[in-house]
């Protein structure tokens, strides 16, 4: 259940950072409809969540010095090359998320932390 939860989370934050940031465009097929459109973003999602859920803890592992030198900031471009991966997994097929470059990435991963911050801590949780 705690996956399904972060799985809609991450799909909104997604779907946000594409609205609001110039560069970070989901393509779909123009034929689909709006069901189509909300299964890529889900599919992102979930591309994005497995991403963060096996790759970034190792990425946080090995950079540790860089975090605590810059008191965590670090995290932010940690979590733009998780966006900038999932980006580049999803490009291989028909529809995906692209991102134009790193600078784009970190904007977008900024609202995607910041939609994630505050969705989590409004969407209550089964370990509360």
């Amino acid at each position: 259940m705690t996956f399904l939860i972060r799985l809609a989370i991450n799909a909104i934050a997604i779907w946000l950072a594409a609205s609001w940031v110039t560069g970070i465009d989901i393509a779909t097929t123009s034929d689909g409809g709006t069901g189509n459109d909300i299964l890529v973003v889900v599919f992102i999602a979930f591309v994005f969540t497995v991403v963060n859920a096996f790759i970034k803890p190792l990425v946080q592992l090995l950079s540790l010095p860089l975090l605590i030198l810059t008191l965590g900031l670090f995290t932010l471009v940690i979590n733009a090359l998780m966006l900038l991966l999932t980006s580049w997994i999803t490009e291989t097929t028909d529809f995906g998320i692209s991102v134009d470059g790193f600078w784009t990435a970190v904007w977008g991963a900024l609202i995607i932390s910041i939609v994630n911050f505050v969705l989590t801590a409004v969407v209550p949780s089964a370990k509360r």
